[in-house]
């Protein structure tokens, strides 16, 4: 009598794939979303973010505006005012830089790099301490042949989603 013979490896595989299966559909429902906030906090302010870049973009005004909706659609923590908010992010606009990000040999720049820094400070109101304090840096580079004006707010928008996200990250799973 032999137990290990084709037809039992064959059956042995198939019930094997099955479980590796559901396992990986069903048993594996990992999520970042809220990894690291502590319990206690449910709800976050976030209070209109300080420009301090001396740009004069007008498109730098839609951060708070655009930082907020970022946080309602991730759903962990609750916008609200700070008199009812566990936790505190107040962001400032550094700078916006803009550079040549290439020179092609006849000392032309086809593409500017444009770099937004962001200083944020996210506090936990409810044990009165700061979770973090931190500079968040992003940038995108955009093509000065084409309409600059539209190339330009564009690469500015792209930045600033890129530091949304940076953000988000950072507060809701501490990377």
């Amino acid at each position: 009598m032999v137990l290990f013979n084709k037809k039992n490896f064959i059956f042995l595989l198939n019930i094997g794939l099955i479980l590796l299966f559901l396992f990986v559909n069903f048993g594996c429902n990992y999520s970042f979303t809220g990894a690291s906030v502590p319990d206690h906090i449910k709800s976050i302010a976030i209070p209109p973010v300080q420009n301090r870049s001396g740009s004069g973009e007008p498109t730098l005004e839609l951060f708070t505006d655009e930082l907020i909706q970022k946080f309602i659609e991730d759903n962990t923590l609750q916008v609200t005012e700070k008199v009812n908010a566990d936790a505190l992010l107040e962001c400032t606009i550094l700078s916006m830089n803009e550079a040549p990000a290439v020179i092609s040999g006849d000392e032309k720049v086809p593409l500017i790099r444009l770099t937004l820094n962001v200083k944020v400070i996210y506090k936990d109101l409810v044990k009165k301490k700061t979770i973090f304090e931190k500079n968040f840096s992003n940038y995108f580079d955009y093509d000065n042949s084409t309409d600059i004006t539209q190339a330009r707010t564009d690469a500015i928008n792209i930045a600033m989603d890129k530091i949304y996200e940076d953000i988000l990250l950072s507060v809701v799973s501490n990377w």
